[in-house]
């Protein structure tokens, strides 16, 4: 057994830490909270204004775009449908808002530090321990301090959503950039190109396949993580996976199963899609 004599615990300083912050900036957490808040209800306010058949008709437009193709179409457009057979189309739509909000604030967030940590090399030094802190921690491990100072409810679950879900875009959007064929940007130069230019004109333009491969990984990570945020209260088709498992319901775990696995194949192939259709070389 390990010596009691040397154990030492932290966890008093935390809860010293935590209740001092709330105590010190505890009007300003609630103002944030009130604000995103405010922005997921309006998005999913926005998405229940939406009749079923829209959505499938949103998706078939999208896959269309994406992929040329009639089979994907069909089989992805009719999919949904299952979501409301199973009854679990409002929950749906709540997990949807939820991803959306926190891949919106990380697409926000993430592509402007990657394009920074492929233009500072001083900042790519410092940035890339912390996404590897961050993408090797347990996903649970995100729920505590957002957990800790909002409480329980969908603001923390879009926060630890958001932490969990912004790597990937960051990475790969610097990835892409830093991965720009030498060749194009000193022609570029040639012509005169600022540094802005080539940033703008040439370089984010030829990485957009690896930024939209970002933004495909970074929703996935996120509608993964809207499951488990249910635990502090994100609701959605994730409670009903969680209530499945606490009431041992094998049949309504496999629906609410089912409806997430449909969401993200639907997302996953339209934007890998899109991020095709990107690639300078699928359109030569």
């Amino acid at each position: 057994m390990f010596p009691s004599s040397w154990e030492y615990h932290i966890a008093p300083q935390v809860n010293a830490a935590v209740r001092w912050l709330l105590s010190e900036y505890g009007e300003g957490f609630d103002a944030f909270s009130d604000g995103l808040l405010k922005l997921l209800l309006s998005i999913q306010g926005t998405l229940q204004l939406v009749p079923w058949w829209g959505y499938i008709v949103v998706i078939a437009a999208l896959t269309w775009v994406a992929t040329k193709k009639v089979i994907p179409v069909v089989i992805l457009s009719l999919m949904p449908v299952l979501i409301g057979v199973f009854g679990l189309w409002g929950l749906a739509i709540e997990t949807l808002a939820i991803v959306i909000t926190s891949v919106v604030l990380a697409l926000v967030i993430g592509i402007p530090v990657g394009i920074l940590m492929a233009e500072v090399k001083v900042f790519d030094l410092i940035v890339r321990p912390v996404l590897d802190a961050m993408q090797t921690m347990p996903s649970f491990v995100y729920l505590i301090p957002a957990m800790m100072l909002f409480g329980l409810g969908k603001v923390p679950a879009i926060l630890a959503t958001l932490i969990y879900a912004l790597p990937p875009v960051i990475r790969l959007t610097s990835l892409g950039i830093q991965l720009v064929p030498k060749p194009a940007q000193e022609a570029a130069r040639a012509y005169g190109a600022t540094r802005w230019q080539l940033l703008t004109e040439v370089r984010i333009p030829l990485a957009m396949p690896s930024i939209l491969a970002g933004v495909n990984q970074t929703t996935m990570m996120a509608l993964a993580m809207v499951v488990i945020a249910s635990m502090i209260g994100a609701r959605g088709l994730g409670q009903e996976v969680l209530l499945a498992i606490n009431r041992i319901d094998v049949g309504r775990g496999f629906e609410a199963g089912l409806g997430i696995v449909i969401m993200a194949i639907v997302i996953d192939r339209i934007t890998q899609g899109m991020a095709k259709k990107w690639d300078p070389q699928k359109r030569a």
